[in-house]
């Protein structure tokens, strides 16, 4: 799985294309943002996204800017709101 690191307001943000996929599979894919809070706590986040380049998964990450993926995670909903990530509590 291809991932990448971004820092948002100090904290260090994993990205990574994962979860369920729609029947549209290469027209809009999940996107997991994950980091470690500080005492240890993991938070996650998901987004979707539309890809306007390449359609593979890995390809489209890599296509997004750092300020791309600062505001899919600044419109991305916790885990606990999410059923792609069966709606998990920290």
């Amino acid at each position: 799985m291809t991932q990448r690191r971004i820092t948002v307001n100090g904290v260090e943000w994993t990205v990574a294309v994962t979860g369920r996929f729609t029947v549209y599979e290469r027209d809009e894919f999940p996107l997991l943002f994950e980091c470690v809070l500080p005492g240890g706590e993991r938070e996650q986040r998901l987004s979707r996204f539309s890809p306007l380049g390449s359609r593979s998964r890995e390809l489209a990450l890599q296509e997004l800017s750092d300020a791309d993926l600062a505001g899919y995670l600044g419109a991305s909903q916790p885990a606990w709101t999410s059923p792609e990530l069966g709606y998990a509590r920290g």
